[in-house]
């Protein structure tokens, strides 16, 4: 585990304030944070970010956006999310908090991103300097150990200079066989479902400003949370798990079928899929390992029998949405974590499942498919599967999709899919 932690004092206010109670990890100082109310309704989130480390979750408008770091854990391997618990328990417990708003998401706040498996990846979690949030009507400044800055908009971001696509670790036609033989494997009896996935490389001339895309992919897919945490950018439409005040929601989307354009063509296409036993098995999967996971967890559950066709901009989900009511401690992280691979991005059983992923998809995951979000000091947050993402690397922007493999599975139309996915980064990412 690597623990940094930056900025120099704020100033305090005559604010209530919770003094820490417990010494800083490494002889630091404890981190000051101050949330108050703002006035800026007519300035959207995004445009107040500046290009230096970023951070983002944002659906409709609403959400946080923060940049600077005040603090920064970076874990790996299997205890990965335990360290994580651990040091976040141990940062609320030092800090000295005076926060004037009380909505989840104000007062200390972290963002993650986690590794998909066990290994290879690396996973953050990341205190920003300056958050600020929206919800409703309010919004409302956080800053950490730093002065508050004067919120205006940053910047235009720049736009990809001479971007170009290339396959990454599998071209489509060695993926289609990866394909087949999962679909052999599940035929014998190997396992029910698994989830396999592929990389597309864009290479620029100049470094990514990530603000690029992630305007664009706000814009153009309001219906998703478009996050962005240390280089890991996308606009996801699964919400992994929500924890807000007791209650526990988790939105799940197994069963894909591209669209047209034609609207009258792309209700017909949903009835379709709405029908599709291949498309209804893969969703069965994935809402009885999302159900099964929570239930330890939870005093109640609504697990609605069939789901509804969530319509995104280039694609239709089946997706359902299960909620219930927490009666442990638990955060929304270990939520994530006891949820974390579901069927919809491993397969059924998930160890056999994580295990074919391993010997035969052929690329590092990392952090594609892994819990992406924001946690408060309460322990209530919010963390989605990193899906239609894309990782900013030292060479280029490695962007990711999957795909549902089932016994009716054929490699053409998975294929095809995995294309559609990968439309939402791809369309940001270019100029214009």
């Amino acid at each position: 585990m690597l623990f940094t932690s930056a900025g120099p004092p704020g100033v305090r206010s005559p604010l209530v304030t919770t003094p820490a109670s417990a010494p800083a990890p490494g002889g630091t100082a404890p981190l000051v944070v101050r949330t108050v109310p703002v006035d800026l309704a007519d300035l959207a989130l995004l445009d107040l970010l500046p290009e230096q480390s970023p951070v983002s979750w944002l659906r409709r408008g609403e959400g946080l956006v923060g940049w600077g770091e005040a603090a920064r854990l970076e874990t790996s391997g299997p205890t990965r999310f335990s360290d994580a618990v651990k040091w976040w328990s141990e940062t609320v417990a030092r800090a000295e908090v005076e926060d004037a708003v009380g909505e989840p998401g104000t007062g200390l706040v972290c963002f993650g991103a986690f590794a998909f498996a066990d290994e290879p990846g690396d996973s953050v979690l990341v205190v920003p300097q300056v958050v600020v949030g929206r919800r409703g009507d309010r919004t409302w400044l956080t800053t950490v150990s730093v002065e508050a800055p004067d919120l205006r908009p940053a910047p235009a971001p720049r736009p990809p200079v001479g971007l170009t696509f290339s396959d990454g670790a599998r071209n489509g036609e060695e993926w289609m066989s990866v394909v087949a033989e999962a679909v052999s494997r599940i035929a014998s009896g190997d396992l029910e479902k698994v989830v396999l996935a592929r990389d597309l490389i864009a290479s620029t001339d100049e470094p990514l400003d990530v603000r690029w895309p992630l305007r664009r992919l706000a814009a153009q897919y309001e219906m998703c949370w478009t996050f962005h945490v240390d280089g890991l950018f996308g606009a996801t439409p699964e919400m992994l798990v929500r924890r807000e005040r007791g209650l526990v929601t988790s939105r799940v989307l197994a069963g894909t079928i591209r669209r047209t354009g034609d609207d009258e063509r792309d209700l017909a296409l949903a009835a379709t899929l709405a029908r599709s036993s291949k498309d209804l098995e893969e969703h069965e999967y994935a809402v009885r390992s999302v159900a099964d996971a929570l239930e330890p967890h939870c005093s109640s559950m609504n697990v609605p029998e069939a789901p509804f066709v969530l319509h995104l901009p280039n694609v239709m989900h089946l997706a359902t949405d299960v909620n219930g009511v927490v009666h442990d401690v638990a955060t929304s992280l270990q939520l994530a974590e006891s949820l974390h691979p579901s069927a919809a991005v491993g397969g059924t059983p998930t160890p056999a499942a994580t295990r074919l992923i391993a010997e035969i998809e052929g690329m590092p995951r990392d952090r594609y498919a892994g819990p992406v979000g924001w946690m408060d000091a309460s322990g209530d947050g919010e963390w989605g599967i990193a899906l239609r993402s894309a990782a900013v690397t030292d060479v280029g922007v490695r962007l990711f999709a999957g795909c549902g493999i089932v016994a009716s599975s054929e490699p053409e139309a998975e294929l095809a899919e995995s294309q559609a996915k990968f439309v939402p980064v791809r369309d940001a990412l270019e100029a214009g």
